[in-house]
């Protein structure tokens, strides 16, 4: 990881500018799970993890409560999490189909993971005064992946403030609609590809299955040229 991208996770672990956000994170790292209880949970916000040189940024809405606000990295010990890095397995972007802990020895290629929110949000529904603060640390991550070509938002919230934050630095004027593979060119040549959110709920009602993500990722390989 760079100079740059270490300060800019240095500065999301330490942050505190959202006091309900604080209260919480404290909260569940101290009631816990029944299943990890005898765990000790990281406690603070997550910041993104994977390549420096990544091509691919892999975007979330939030850390969950007993996955990266347990372990300390996106996407990591929860359900979600396991069938997403199932699928990046299987599209040569990660050297394991697993996720369960930070120090896993789990490697990405030419990938990069994070959220827009770094810490949970109570009942995952943000509030947009903390959206727009934790906003500054998203537009730092893409300033400094330098070879950042393809952004794939998990979720319509994630893709609809990954938008907002474009918005405010360009002039939008196409109409956006956030439908599965769906993809768009950004004003600075990314492309955005929205893709339906890998939750439990999803995945049991057959909304999103592995095939439709893995087809995702392959297109977006393709686009990043990976």
């Amino acid at each position: 990881m760079t100079i740059k991208l270490k300060k800019i996770n240095n500065t999301i672990i330490k942050c505190k500018k959202c006091p309900r956000l604080v209260s919480f994170i404290k909260k569940i790292s101290i009631q816990k799970r029944k299943q990890n209880k005898n765990e000790k949970y990281w406690g603070k916000p997550v910041p993104g993890f994977g390549d420096n040189k990544a091509k691919l940024m892999i975007l979330g809405l939030a850390p969950a409560a007993h996955g990266g606000t347990r372990t300390g990295r996106a996407f990591t010990g929860d359900k979600s999490g396991n069938f997403l890095f199932k699928s990046l397995f299987l599209t040569g972007i990660s050297n394991q189909d697993f996720s369960e802990k930070a120090n896993d020895n789990l490697k990405l290629h030419d990938t990069y993971i994070t959220n827009i929110l770094k810490c949970v949000p109570p009942g995952d529904k943000p509030e947009s005064k903390e959206l727009n603060r934790c906003s500054n640390y998203f537009e730092n991550e893409i300033e400094n992946l330098k070879n950042l070509k393809v952004i794939i938002t998990l979720g319509k919230v994630a893709f609809d403030n990954c938008l907002k934050i474009y918005k405010k630095k360009f002039m939008l004027k196409k109409k956006f609609e956030f439908k599965h593979g769906n993809k768009y060119l950004l004003p600075d040549n990314k492309v955005l590809i929205a893709c339906y959110h890998p939750s439990p709920r999803n995945v049991n009602t057959k909304l999103v299955t592995t095939t439709m993500i893995n087809q995702l990722l392959i297109k977006a390989k393709k686009i990043a040229k990976f």
